[in-house]
This record gives structure tokens, sequence and C-alpha cells, in this order.
């Protein structure tokens, strides 16, 4: 992927913008409509990852991540900021590739080692207090 410092502004938008409609898009094909964004909650690290907090039409709060890794959802009962958030998508990574490990199939235990290489780099972003200050 290209460089932060290598993408304009205009770029680094349209980046924000095509992972928005990333995630919205991965919610309706779970059959979840989006009302509105939190935007003051959500958070981008471009090229890299984007993590939104979403209403739904049904009250529900949910946080998607997308961008150079899997796009994926959790519901979270309590306000969580988007750090923690990161820590919890790391652990469910985590968890789904242990299960997968298990599996014959080289596909699954392909995607398990790459949902484990992600999970990684996710922990190691949510310990970066430089990026959360």
């Amino acid at each position: 992927m290209t460089d932060k410092k290598e993408m304009t502004e205009e770029q680094q938008q349209a980046w924000i913008r095509e992972q928005y409609l990333k995630a919205t898009k991965y919610l309706a094909e779970k059959g979840l409509v989006t009302e509105s964004v939190a935007d003051k909650e959500s958070r981008y690290l471009v090229p890299l990852m984007a993590v939104w907090k979403i209403n739904l039409f049904d009250k529900t709060k949910v946080w998607v991540i997308s961008g150079d890794l899997p796009t994926d959802h959790i519901v979270l009962e309590q306000e969580e900021p988007a750090r923690n958030v990161i820590r919890h998508f790391s652990f469910k990574w985590q968890l789904q590739a242990d299960k997968l490990l298990q599996s014959d199939n080289q596909e699954q235990v392909n995607y398990a080692n790459l949902l484990i290489n992600k999970a990684e780099g996710l922990y190691q972003l949510y310990a970066k207090d430089e990026l959360w200050s």
C-alpha cells in the first residue's frame, strides 16, 4: 500500500470514504442497516486501518474495522473508546484463529495465520500510546 507520507490529503480522504463504504456494505451483507456513524469516536490510521462506531436503525451500536485487514464487526454493550475496541478485535481474531488452526482445511489454516498476523498488528497499534493521545 501507499505510504501515508506519499498520499495527498485528497487521497487520504478518498481512502477514508472507501473504508466507510466498505464498512456499511459489510454490515448490509450481514442484514444490519446503518443509521449513522459516530464521527468523533471513529478513528483512522491511513492507509492501514479504520474503526467506525456505527449506529444501526434498531438502535444497536456496532464497531466495524476495515482497511488492510479483514473487515469485521463487534457489538459492545458498554461505551468503549476506539483504542479498547482495537484490542477487542485483536482478542476476537486470536480466538477465531485458534479454532481455525484445528481444521484439516489448508485454506482455513491460512486464514487463521492471517488473523494471527493482523491481530498481533492491531495489538501493537493498541499499545502505542503516541497514537492515542
